[in-house]
């Protein structure tokens, strides 16, 4: 599911990768891949995330993982950081979620009687880039689906998610609803449809695999 998220980013793109699994895309990158990786505590240009033994434990991406640095990193302060989202210098972010809704609904950042310390930069993150894409396990520890109908969770963002990766399938948002444009290998539109939350537009019999 990394590995083809990471097919998400083009050359030239300024990318923000949130909290969980999207901190993992940057490992599935060419060292040489012409990037502006983002992180909201205050970086740009992230190199691949290093082990304990190899890292500067002064640098870590907004998930708390050493990162390392590239040609041309820049370092600044939150008032920066956040300056660069609010203003739509983000071509995409890739986030994590809770549930996404069949209208781009996402809600990633509270489940009721759970602590969280807080919205943090989802809220921001989800409003001001220009492509929403969300990565994200097909359903919880429980076996419910987060791919939904509509969200039962406090919303992140209203109707701005445009695509989501899973561990089952690459599923688009579309005005009719999800549409599904890929499969994991070994997963059928059947096992989909019983995993999701909300009817699954299937365009085509030829569907291709990851």
């Amino acid at each position: 599911m990394v590995a083809r998220a990471a097919q998400e980013i083009a050359p030239g793109m300024v990318v923000n990768l949130g909290i969980g699994l999207p901190t993992q895309v940057v490992n599935h990158l060419p060292a040489d891949f012409p990037v502006c990786l983002h992180s909201e505590n205050g970086l740009t240009g992230i190199g691949a995330m290093l082990p304990y033994d190899k890292a500067d434990r002064n640098l870590i991406d907004a998930g708390g993982a050493y990162v390392s640095t590239v040609p041309g990193s820049a370092f600044f302060d939150s008032a920066v950081s956040f300056a660069l989202v609010r203003s739509g210098r983000l071509d995409l972010t890739l986030l994590g979620a809770f549930e996404v809704a069949c209208n781009g609904d996402l809600a990633n950042w509270k489940i009721p009687g759970k602590f969280s310390p807080g919205a943090g930069g989802a809220i921001e993150l989800a409003q001001k880039a220009r492509r929403v894409v969300v990565m994200t396990t097909h359903c919880d520890r429980k076996g419910n689906p987060k791919l939904l109908d509509a969200c039962t969770l406090p919303l992140t963002a209203r109707g701005r998610v445009a695509r989501i990766y899973t561990d089952m399938a690459v599923v688009d948002v579309t005005p009719d609803g999800f549409a599904l444009r890929e499969l994991a290998i070994g997963i059928s539109v059947a096992d989909l449809r019983a995993a999701t939350g909300a009817p699954v537009t299937i365009p085509h019999s030829d569907i291709p695999t990851f």
